[in-house]
């Protein structure tokens, strides 16, 4: 990966994007679901963004109902290892949301992340409306235009159809395992990224 600088201004560019989509709800709350490798990974980055509420590890995009993660661990079921995101339209947006993502995975390596190899791990955006699939299909085709990896962007966009929540050990699990080797080695280097590259972002603590 280089240059996570333009990664940020390309994602900001799309920023207006999301704004002059919006539409009035009673609710500013919105739900997107993403996979990026290891979901402790992903969960323990959002859950310092700043206008998120709630971050849920669990799976989708397979064909087995209400999978366990020993079943999503074979890559036998189709499931990915995935977050459901759910933040605050007048805090952050969707936009947001993304640029976070392409920043601290790597989505050019398919089926893996680092160490973690399988279909489990790979990139996808699991979009639940028009505005979510067309700022996720807008920010690859900028990142891929610019040229900010040396390889192609391999992340899919498909359309949300369900989300298994996974085992309570897998929530929040860098909180509760910072001392773990893998949350050392893995994970604390990605949210070192991310409240670099995102400062002011970040939740008030």
């Amino acid at each position: 990966m280089k240059n996570i600088a333009l990664i940020c201004i390309l994602a900001l560019s799309l920023n207006g994007f999301a704004q002059s989509n919006k539409t009035k709800t009673t609710s500013n709350l919105e739900t997107i679901t993403l996979g990026g490798g290891c979901y402790w990974c992903v969960e323990a980055v959002y859950e310092n963004l700043d206008g998120v509420k709630s971050v849920v590890s669990g799976f989708s995009g397979g064909k087995v109902a209400n999978p366990t993660y020993e079943e999503v661990c074979t890559g036998t079921t189709g499931h990915a290892e995935v977050v459901q995101i759910t933040f605050d339209k007048n805090v952050t947006d969707i936009n947001e949301i993304f640029k976070v993502f392409f920043t601290v995975h790597d989505p050019t390596t398919l089926n893996r992340q680092g160490a973690d190899v399988g279909t489990q791990y790979r990139s996808v955006i699991f979009y639940k409306n028009a505005e979510q699939k067309n700022a996720a299909e807008s920010i690859i085709a900028e990142l891929n235009k610019a040229k900010v990896y040396n390889s192609p962007i391999v992340t899919k966009v498909e359309p949300f159809k369900a989300f298994y929540k996974a085992e309570d050990y897998h929530q929040n699990y860098y909180a509760n395992n910072k001392n773990q080797p893998y949350c050392k080695m893995v994970i604390q280097p990605k949210i070192e990224k991310f409240e670099k590259v995102f400062k002011d972002k970040l939740k008030k603590k």
